[in-house]
């Protein structure tokens, strides 16, 4: 698969996806806790919106904290750019070669599939992310990335109801291959995604 295409169209996908919401989805709880849509839309398109120096000033005010100043940024701009400007962000920059700090070009694919389902998933939206592109990020899973995003599946093995794919060893936790890839990235999802005996674990709230 050419990862990089495969990154240009999830972005233009999600574009698409955003100018169909109403201003009440916008201001809806994402999967990321304390984040509306919007500050998700935000955080994904801040990689192009901010050149390194200013990143590297955000950082300094949020005392060399990451987490701090995607926060702070993220609800910044959701609070001072329309939602249209938003999506175009992600649309207009979908060649973009931005990356997270570790993981390439995967990690790039992963962080927009990721926060695209963190939007499309609690709006009770039908996101169905291609196979090839879902085969990568799962490919890339490892304790390490489990222990990055918080996700505790010790003793829990991840089966996919519509892949041949399984991660882990110990008792079944079956659903689609997106929603256990939320899993592993440290995600609960709504009730009903899930199934068998740990499902409860990772269930929202």
């Amino acid at each position: 698969m050419d990862i990089r295409a495969a990154i240009a169209a999830e972005r233009r996908e999600l574009a698409d996806l955003l100018d169909t919401l109403s201003p009440e989805q916008w201001d809806a709880p994402s999967l990321c806790a304390g984040w509306r849509v919007r500050e998700v839309a935000a955080h994904m398109s801040l990689g192009f919106r901010y050149p390194f120096p200013k990143i590297a000033v955000e950082l300094l005010k949020a005392r060399g904290s990451l987490n701090r100043m995607t926060d702070r940024c993220a609800r910044k701009d959701a609070a001072a750019l329309p939602p249209p400007a938003l999506a175009a962000a992600l649309r207009d920059h979908a060649h973009h070669p931005w990356t997270p700090p570790v993981g390439g070009f995967a990690a790039a694919l992963g962080h927009d599939v990721v926060h695209g389902l963190d939007i499309a998933v609690p709006l009770g939206l039908d996101r169905r992310v291609p196979e090839d592109r879902l085969r990568v990020l799962l490919a890339g899973i490892t304790p390490r990335g489990l222990k990055f995003f918080g996700a505790a599946l010790d003793g829990v093995a991840l089966h996919a109801d519509d892949l041949d794919w399984s991660y882990g060893t110990g008792t079944p936790l079956r659903g689609t291959a997106q929603d256990l890839l939320m899993v592993a990235f440290g995600r609960k999802l709504p009730a009903g995604r899930l199934r068998g005996a740990p499902r409860a674990r990772f269930a929202a709230a």
